[in-house]
Parts: C-alpha cells; structure tokens; sequence
C-alpha cells in the first residue's frame, strides 16, 4: 500500500493541474459532451454557460464565509488549544494520520462544514506539533486525511438530498412524498457504510506513509503562520495589556472593548439558541452553520480587534472559492440546460434492473458529481430523473435518494472543488494530495458499491 499510494501521489503531482485549471479543462470537456450527445448550437451552449456562471454567488459567499468565520474560530485562544491537545494525541507518524483522518470523518459526519475546515486545522497543527516533537510525518498525507469528512458527509446527519426530501414542501414532495431519515441515512446499508469506511479508510491512509527518508514535513512558515495561536497569543498576536488599550484614543479603544462583542453575542444568541434547541445539528444549514461560527467566533476572542485580525488571516486564503466557483456554475448551467444531466442518467437507466439499479445510479451520481459538485445542486437536476427510475422500477424512493448521494461524496476524493478551502489553508496543489485521497476513494466505493447492491 505504500508504494501503490506513493506511486499514485508522485503521478498526481506531476500530472493533476491545479484546482484552477482542472476547472477550466472540466468546463471545456463537459461543453464538448454537450455539442456532441445534444442538438444545442455552440452559441447557445455559450449561453448555457454564462446563464449558469452567476448562479453560485450566493454559496460562494457562503463558502468564503465558512472558510473565515471557521477559521476565526479555530483560531482563537480556546479552540486552538482543543485542537493542539488532539493534536498531541499522535505519538508517531501513523497515529498522526489516524487521529486527523479519524476527527475529520466524525466531524464531517456530524457537519459537512465542520468536517471541511476542522479537518484542515487539524492537519496542519498535527503537522506542526509532530515537527515540535521531532515526530516525521507526512504532511499532504495528513492533509488527504483532513479531507475524509467530505467523502462521507452526504451520509451523515447533514446530507442535502436525505434532509430536503424529509422537509414539507419540498420540490419532490407531490411524487414521493415525505421519506423519513429513517429510510434515508438511517438504513443499515448507509450505517454499514459508514462504520467500515471511518474505520477502514484511516487505516488504508495510515499503512501509505512513506518511509522517513520520503517524508515532505510541514514548511516552517506554514507552521507558524497557522499556528500561533496555540502558543497562547491567538492568530490576532499578544493581547494588548489594560495600560495599551488606555493609552489608545476613545475610538481605537472600541475596538478592543468586551462590552461590545458580548452584546452582539447576546444579541445573536437570541436567535442561535432557539433554532439549535429545535432544529438540532440535523437541521442545521449552512447560514445557521456561518451564524454559529461568527457568533462562537467572537465570544472565544472576546474583542472586535482580535476577531478582525483573524477573520483578516483567514481571508487570504479564500481567493480560490470566490474565483473558481463561477466555472462550476457554468457547467452546472450547461449540464442542466442543455439536457447533457438527463441524458448521463437515462443512459445508466437503460441497462439497470431493480437489482442493479441502485448501484448504477451511485455511479451515475459519482459520474455527475464531477460537473456538479453541490451535493444540493446535484439533487436537484438529477433527484427527478431518480425518482422516476426508482418509481418505475419498484425501488424503495430512499434507496435512490441514498444512491444519489452517497455517489456525489465518493468522486470528492478526485474533484478538488471541495478541496479549495482545504488545500488554501494548507498552502498545497491539487495534485500533491489527490493521489491518496483517490486511493480512499476506490476503496469507498467498493463499499458503498457492495452496502447498496447487497443491503437494501
């Protein structure tokens, strides 16, 4: 496994471009699916694109915001000290990738979210504390393992297609009505899913650590750019005495009073508190998530100077989500207007039983998901075709839904379009860490493969 996974690595380094071109190549490779299997004009394919380009503005901003509130978060004095005390539970280079692997997957499976920017702190400060302790590990290695949770969150208690289809008034509810999360991500062929790949998937990262003597260790400037905060000063630097601050101008001092944050917080606790209490981490989306970072954000740093100074940090790395998601709304539009979606899916339909249906659906999602990445989206121009299929072929409408999305996480594991944030934070190509999550995900996908075939 150590030479399969460091054979993978060394040519996805070489041959993987960058996240940025892989978005471009994509977006030219699914425009020439369309001119060839529909009867579009190539103009009107141009307009697809550009109809669909915009259409991901609101969840970029979502995404930018998840990427710095999350990391404000993480940043402040208290949670970095949570992560730093996970972090020194690894006492040598194969506990290194096991503990982050393992909390990225936990996480991701309680919160997509949580599991997408926990899992690249934990990374990194694995990284950096195994290199504090003379420990040599791997470090894009541990950062495939910090982007587990992403290939198992469409099962968890966050996956889009299994929660919007248990909502009153959703779009499919006059077909198949409500499916309860019981029939979703609670039947045994997910659950079994689920516990083989948080256990097996660890371990399959773990035995491809390379020897000592092929160990790429974290950079010093990544490790201490990352992780101050964990030498008790916060990404915002020391905290200023009470002689500094009454030195500052009445308007400066504003900046560093606690007055002002708690009040906000309270404010925001007004509403935080109740939508927790009812809707839980279930119902959960990715507003309420923002909401709940920016809010815990805040009150762990204690003063509007120290969270602007770490939201500014995490800023930076936010370039390749505000500028790379466009191109996937534009090949969102061509695939949906098009009729490229519909044709992929009907394709896999034609040769499938009820027997083999649920497991080409999965494949036909994990096909899919490389042009549309949004596990929402997805469900949302490919949910009606399944429904059909499913309705037509006698299949449970839970199974289709489960197929649809437990096929849209597995291909995360080579689509870097939720890797952006990941490998913004760990200052890493596509290519350095795309060979070993590849290998996770031929593995999930056996799984996945076998728990819908032979479970439902």
């Amino acid at each position: 496994m150590r030479r399969f996974g460091n054979a993978l690595a060394a040519f996805s380094t070489r041959w993987v471009p960058d996240a940025f071109v892989f978005a471009v190549i994509l977006s030219g490779l699914v425009f020439g699916m369309a001119l060839f299997l529909t009867d579009r004009t190539p103009v009107e394919l141009v307009g697809d694109w550009y109809g669909g380009f915009w259409n991901l503005l609101e969840f970029g901003m979502q995404m930018t915001l998840v990427l710095v509130t999350g990391y404000a978060l993480a940043s402040s004095p208290p949670a970095r000290g949570a992560i730093v005390r996970v972090a020194g539970l690894a006492r040598g280079p194969m506990s290194a990738v096991g503990v982050t692997a393992l909390g990225a997957a936990l996480l991701g499976i309680v919160h997509w979210g949580l599991g997408l920017i926990a899992g690249a702190l934990l990374a990194v400060e694995v990284a950096r504390s195994c290199k504090d302790r003379g420990i040599k590990v791997h470090f894009p290695l541990l950062v495939a393992g910090g982007y587990l949770g992403l290939m198992v969150w469409h099962s968890g208690l966050s996956g889009s297609a299994p929660l919007l289809v248990n909502t009153p008034g959703h779009f499919l509810e006059d077909q198949i009505g409500l499916v309860p999360l019981s029939e979703t991500i609670f039947q045994p062929f997910n659950l079994v899913f689920l516990v083989v790949v948080i256990v097996g998937a660890p371990l399959l990262l773990m035995s491809m650590h390379p020897k000592a003597g092929e160990v790429e260790e974290i950079d010093d400037a990544r490790g201490e750019s990352e992780t101050e905060g964990g030498r008790g000063s916060g990404a915002s630097g020391p905290i200023p005495t009470r002689a500094e601050i009454r030195a500052l101008s009445p308007a400066q001092r504003l900046m560093h009073s606690r007055i002002l944050v708690y009040a906000v917080v309270a404010v925001g606790l007004v509403h935080l508190v109740p939508a927790l209490v009812t809707d839980g981490v279930v119902g959960m989306d990715i507003n309420l998530l923002n909401f709940t970072f920016l809010m815990a954000g805040l009150g762990l740093h204690g003063t509007l100077a120290s969270y602007s100074t770490a939201a500014a940090e995490g800023a930076k790395t936010a370039s390749a989500v505000i500028v790379q998601f466009p191109f996937y709304a534009g090949i969102m539009g061509i695939m949906d207007s098009s009729g490229l979606l519909e044709i992929i899916t009907q394709w896999f339909i034609s040769f499938s039983t009820p027997f083999t249906y649920p497991f080409w659906a999965l494949m036909s999602a994990a096909l899919v998901n490389f042009a549309v990445p949004s596990g929402g989206g997805q469900w949302a121009v490919q949910g009606p075709v399944v429904m059909g299929a499913t309705e037509s072929l006698g299949i449970a409408p839970g199974v289709g839904v489960m197929a649809v999305g437990m096929g849209d996480q597995l291909t995360n594991g080579i689509q870097p379009f939720w890797a952006l944030p990941l490998l913004a934070l760990a200052r890493l190509r596509a290519g350095q860490v795309l060979g070993y999550t590849a290998v996770v995900m031929i593995f999930a996908i056996v799984v996945a493969s076998l728990c819908i075939t032979f479970l439902t």
